[in-house]
């Protein structure tokens, strides 16, 4: 007896004025199925999420249609598909920031979603919650606001939440970016138990080997187009189509490793003894160090280890516990400038891109043309510097925030997973010209990434931090 399809699109679109962003995008999915969607950053991938959820912005138009569970819905009838959100359709987004209530604390998040959503009890939806977050790592975080945990964490935890409704379809829209190699099996493993429950899952991913371990279906999309599919394992293997060709061959383990010359000359920023705890947890402990003008200083380690941390104090954005921070003379006060891991939330929300990048150019006293060339390297459209921040996609509004930060010709850049939410050709381009820029500058970067394939191609200091 052959299953029933449980989740299918048909010649799925999405537009804004006569403009197609997404066109005729078609699949099918039956219990224990996945897909995965790869592609360019702005392609359109999560979109089809969104279109799928019947969660798209105003201004944006879906066509098409989509069957859940065997109920069949116009694309554009986004009421047909609101009741069964959480119960059988589970989306989570790229952005844990604007997944998370910032005003509650993660347990009872979580436990709510198993309540009100599941159905549990009271009783048994906080006992639910609780063993949830000590799946997932976060039992010590279980009181603690969003705000207060790192990236991953966070990532975790809003991961959590999507799967608490019990939902048979589940859309995962980058659920491994910035998690080290445990926390991505992890929620590989994670997304392979929604299967196993006779769910599909729907994933959108840069990271190829995500793809090769979740195996199923996989879709290309370039220009908000299909330009190959086909089974995910022979498709990487054997890519036909150019593009696919292309995201294949600039996967960061195919790197070069970038010729750098050893940095000489006094530090730009030094630090004795440094030391930084939250809540009687230490996170590091009288760390020294030092990064000169030219230093690629890399810093890796599991999620919740105090990798941003260290970066923020360097920075001077939060007090050590003890120690000291030196920067060298006669630098200026914007000298040092950070890539944030969110880059949401690194924007004013109501203004357009343009008008944020134009007030940078103002204060720094930046000529407009320089700005949109660091734009034009980046690959970014200047048609998208009318949006908003959430009228484009994360791996689109990093890119911008990586231009406006050269835009201020910094003497170090802090870069907080700066690629982790771009498509390797992309992760490839932007990182290739922000170190080109630093090198025109003999400016200095201290980066944190979990990739060490991105690592092994840029560092020439490499630190690793442990829990504590």
């Amino acid at each position: 007896m052959t299953a029933s399809v449980l989740l299918a699109a048909d010649n799925l679109g999405v537009h804004v004025g006569t403009r197609a962003l997404l066109r005729d995008v078609s699949f099918s999915l039956r219990a224990g199925e996945v897909l995965t969607l790869l592609g360019e950053s702005g392609a359109g991938k999560s979109l089809l999420a969104q279109a799928v959820m019947g969660n798209l912005p105003a201004a944006l138009r879906a066509s098409g249609s989509v069957t859940l569970d065997g109920a069949k819905s116009r694309a554009d009838e986004a009421r047909a598909r609101r009741p069964r959100w959480g119960r059988t359709l589970a989306l989570l987004p790229q952005e844990p920031s604007l997944a998370l209530d910032p005003l509650m604390r993660i347990a009872p998040q979580l436990s709510e979603t198993h309540e009100l959503v599941r159905g549990a009890a009271f009783d048994d939806a906080e006992a639910a919650a609780l063993h949830d977050l000590e799946a997932a790592g976060l039992a010590a975080s279980a009181r603690q606001y969003p705000w207060q945990l790192s990236g991953g964490m966070a990532q975790r935890a809003a991961a959590a939440v999507a799967c608490a409704g019990g939902a048979r379809i589940l859309l995962a829209d980058e659920p491994t970016k910035g998690l080290d190699a445990h926390w991505r099996d992890h929620t590989v493993a994670m997304l392979q138990g929604v299967q196993r429950r006779d769910g599909c899952v729907v994933v959108i991913t840069h990271d190829l080997r995500v793809a090769e371990a979740l195996g199923g279906q996989l879709i290309v999309l370039c220009a908000g187009q299909v330009v190959e599919r086909g089974d995910a394992r022979t498709v990487l293997a054997n890519p036909q189509h150019a593009f696919t060709r292309r995201l294949v061959a600039a996967d960061p383990a195919r790197w070069p490793r970038r010729a750098v010359s050893v940095p000489e000359g006094a530090p730009v920023l030094s630090a004795q003894g440094l030391s930084k705890g939250f809540g009687g947890r230490p996170l590091f402990d009288g760390l020294d160090l030092q990064i000169r003008a030219g230093d690629r200083f890399v810093v890796q380690g599991p999620s919740g280890t105090g990798k941003s941390t260290l970066g923020n104090v360097l920075l001077g954005l939060m007090p050590a516990d003890r120690g000291v921070v030196r920067r060298a003379e006669g630098l200026h006060a914007t000298a040092f400038q950070k890539l944030y891991q969110d880059p949401v939330a690194s924007f004013a929300p109501q203004i357009t891109l343009g008008q944020s990048l134009r007030d940078v150019a103002a204060r720094h006293r930046c000529a407009w043309p320089s700005v949109l060339q660091h734009l034009t390297r980046m690959g970014v459209p200047h048609d998208l510097l009318a949006r908003r921040p959430s009228q484009v996609s994360g791996g689109e509004l990093q890119r911008v925030a990586l231009a406006r930060v050269l835009t201020v010709q910094p003497a170090l850049v802090f870069a907080d997973e700066p690629t982790s939410r771009l498509d390797p050709v992309s992760q490839q381009e932007a990182m290739a010209v922000l170190l080109d820029a630093l090198d025109e500058r003999g400016a200095a970067l201290m980066l944190v990434t979990h990739d060490d394939d991105i690592a092994d191609a840029v560092a020439t200091q490499r630190w690793r931090l442990a829990a504590g």
